[in-house]
């Protein structure tokens, strides 16, 4: 039995409250993490393509009313 079971973690992105990063998993699988004060989401690839996204598009909606 492999006693490896550390996860490769890099920081994609940081502010004082909120961080995003990504894991990649022993299985080669990569999972996306955003950090929001005491909730964390976890992603697979094709659900944070869509989650980044749908945030794009809310920035660009919302940018002319600020």
């Amino acid at each position: 039995m492999s006693n490896n079971d550390d996860v490769n973690v890099e920081t994609l992105a940081e502010t004082e409250s909120y961080a995003a990063w990504l894991s990649r998993e022993n299985d080669g699988e990569m999972v996306y993490h955003v950090e929001l004060g005491a909730v964390t989401l976890h992603f697979y690839r094709e659900e944070w393509e869509e989650v980044v996204a749908l945030i794009e598009a809310a920035n660009k909606a919302g940018s002319g009313r600020r």
